[in-house]
């Protein structure tokens, strides 16, 4: 490993070699501190696959923001402070389950699509995130990458799947992610940020053609034909169905405005903050995330999330 003694290497070396690349580096302090990460979610959640879940959870969320820790001597309790997080969140969702309608919501919260920018392991994620089949890279992204980031309860909706389908796909997710980044560990990575740069460029594009009444037109470009929307497993509509859907909302006085882009191999996340007329701001809930599904660059499915209004 770049820059690292021999020996066994301390964790600030590790954290600086994480810092640079180093995909070892990384693994060798998950490992180091793997024991004290699980000892935090057996305290909090008990024996189970939830504090299972959190130490995993944590895991991908540790790789990804590796770059965050400001002092290397404090790298364990910082890995500690990350499971401990994820075991609140669990157990929040065990506590407070909102009923969700139709089309389901997304949980109010800041999520980590911004902790993949910035430092040098992004691309290398990406691309092993690409790896993985649609459904399961669907799933993953919905859960650690969406910046609203959904319970199980909300992805099970939004597919039609039972929670322990959810679980399983993204236990089944994480495990391949981790082999998929050993495996391209040395391989040449593309630009990560640039594909969701260009994405969120479409999603301008595609809201700017709406408001000026070219909607149906350019989804006729960049749409497959057959494009559908569903709810769960239930194709609701289809082009026709969403331009129509689209021109009530503007007729209505809704408006969208973009908040990020995600963007992987062949799946999507658009997010959107919800703007209803200026006489009536509740006409609409605050938010909508657009997943999509693509088939040779051309949206094919598309489900939508709905972030519950306040009161």
């Amino acid at each position: 490993m770049p820059g690292i003694t021999t020996g066994s290497p301390s964790d600030a070396e590790l954290l600086l070699a994480a810092r640079s690349g180093d995909v070892v580096a990384v693994g060798v302090l998950l490992e180091r501190h793997r024991a004290g990460m699980r000892a935090v979610a057996l305290s909090l959640l008990g024996h189970g696959p939830d504090a299972e879940d959190a130490v995993q959870e944590a895991s991908l969320t540790a790789l990804r923001r590796i770059g965050d820790v400001r002092r290397p001597e404090s790298v364990g309790a910082w890995l500690r402070s990350v499971v401990r997080n994820a075991c609140r969140s669990s157990l929040r969702e065990r506590r407070a389950v909102v009923p969700v309608p139709d089309l389901s919501a997304l949980a109010a919260a800041t999520g980590p699509e911004q902790v993949v920018e910035g430092h040098a392991l992004r691309d290398w994620l990406w691309q092993a995130v690409g790896e993985l089949s649609p459904t399961l890279r669907a799933t993953l992204l919905l859960r650690h990458f969406s910046p609203r980031t959904p319970s199980y309860d909300e992805i099970a909706t939004l597919y039609g799947v039972p929670v322990g389908t959810v679980r399983s796909r993204l236990a089944e997710g994480r495990a391949r992610l981790a082999e998929a980044m050993a495996r391209t560990a040395e391989s040449a990575h593309g630009d990560a940020a640039a594909l969701s740069r260009a994405s969120a460029a479409e999603a301008a594009e595609t809201l700017a053609a709406a408001e000026e009444g070219r909607f149906a037109e350019l989804t006729a470009e960049r749409w497959t034909p057959d494009v559908a929307l569903y709810a769960g497993r239930r194709r609701v509509g289809g082009r026709d169905f969403l331009v129509r859907g689209m021109a009530g909302d503007l007729e209505a006085g809704v408006r969208q405005r973009l908040v990020s882009a995600v963007a992987g191999q062949d799946t999507v996340i658009w997010e959107m903050d919800l703007l209803g007329p200026p006489d009536d701001p509740g006409h609409c809930p605050p938010a909508v995330a657009w997943l999509m599904s693509t088939r040779d660059g051309r949206l094919h499915e598309l489900r939508l999330f709905h972030a519950p209004a306040v009161g």
